[in-house]
């Protein structure tokens, strides 16, 4: 079942282009990674899709069954919100705004489902302790959580791996996998990380500066656009190992 679709979408910053005539779909159950060189607007996409940011030219369309407003995300974390100073049930519960309208508290339900979201993802325990008290993975966590209670149809996560030690990482991937396959929600996700694009997703988004490819993984390994990737991932591993 379609989900969403991109339509020839175009993005600006003030006057400077930085996305031109993109055009893809999620269908559920995707695993779809967003991937690019730096400054090839793969945060701005997401951010635009969401609604964030505005769009210069184009459409996005949630289909029936699939709302913006219940979209889960996941952003880049700055430092200031690495120390926000609230409790760890209160970020996640601030994922189900999306559904309070202009009631002042959280109900008995929503107070569940975030309780529920913390046990799925093994972080109930810390369900009182201030945020900026956990390590970066249990941080990451807790807002796939908050992500968690806007929606149980779609997630984007830009960029989520961050500045995590290898351990965390391939935690925070194994439940991202989980999630996709076990709950058949779809998982919209930019990254730079394109082994584990080519590991766990389905689909590639490859934006460049002269255009882009959208198609499955196996595609995009045939394709000129994966194979440049792909050789530059490598000598970058080669570089660090060196």
């Amino acid at each position: 079942m379609l989900q969403l679709s991109v339509e020839h979408v175009a993005i600006s910053y003030e006057r400077t282009l930085v996305l031109k005539d993109i055009s893809f779909s999620v269908e559920e159950g995707d695993y779809i990674c967003i991937v690019g060189e730096n400054g090839s607007g793969k945060s701005s996409l997401i951010k635009g899709i969401l609604g964030l940011i505005p769009l210069r030219e184009g459409k996005v369309i949630f289909h029936e069954g699939t709302l913006r407003a219940h979209a889960g995300y996941l952003p880049q974390q700055t430092q200031l919100q690495k120390d926000f100073p609230a409790s760890v049930m209160e970020v996640v519960l601030s994922g189900c705004l999306g559904g309070k309208g202009w009631r002042p508290f959280y109900s008995r339900a929503e107070k569940e489902k975030a309780c529920e979201k913390l046990r799925q993802l093994g972080m109930e325990e810390v369900k009182g302790w201030s945020y900026r008290r956990l390590s970066g993975g249990q941080q990451q966590r807790v807002l796939l959580a908050r992500a968690l209670c806007a929606t149980d149809k779609i997630i984007f996560l830009d960029e989520p791996i961050s500045g995590l030690d290898p351990m965390a990482t391939a935690e925070f991937y194994q439940l991202i996998g989980r999630l996709n396959k076990e709950k058949h929600i779809s998982v919209v996700m930019v990254s730079h990380d394109i082994g584990t694009a080519l590991r766990e997703a389905n689909k590639v988004l490859h934006i460049k500066k002269d255009g882009y490819f959208f198609g499955s993984k196996e595609e995009y390994q045939r394709s000129s656009a994966g194979s440049e990737l792909v050789c530059v991932d490598e000598e970058r591993e080669y570089g660090s190992a060196r």
